[in-house]
């Protein structure tokens, strides 16, 4: 039985769990509206989908820094909600 083929799994259920919180920073994305600004809005899910295909990018080749990608696009939302709110003034 050959060991490259059983350490495979893990970075796949790596993956996988990072892709279901990918989803669920997505949700947040998509009901940004509420609080974003269009022009800003549009962006940030153009950023969200290149995130995703470097995840699955991330995840076909079976690289362990999956989990980055959700944190990275988490970082970028709250970046851009703080910064709308402290510096433009934006309201819900």
């Amino acid at each position: 039985m050959s060991t490259r083929t059983a350490q495979s799994w893990g970075p796949l259920v790596l993956a996988g769990i990072a892709g279901a919180a990918l989803l669920v920073v997505g949700y947040f994305y998509l009901v940004g509206g509420l609080v974003i600004p269009f022009y800003v809005l549009l962006p940030l899910w153009l950023l969200w989908l290149v995130l995703a295909a470097w995840l699955i990018r991330l995840a076909i080749l079976r690289s362990w820094w999956t989990p980055v990608v959700p944190v990275v696009a988490a970082a970028v939302l709250v970046l851009a909600l703080v910064v709308g709110d402290q510096v433009l003034g934006w309201q819900a």
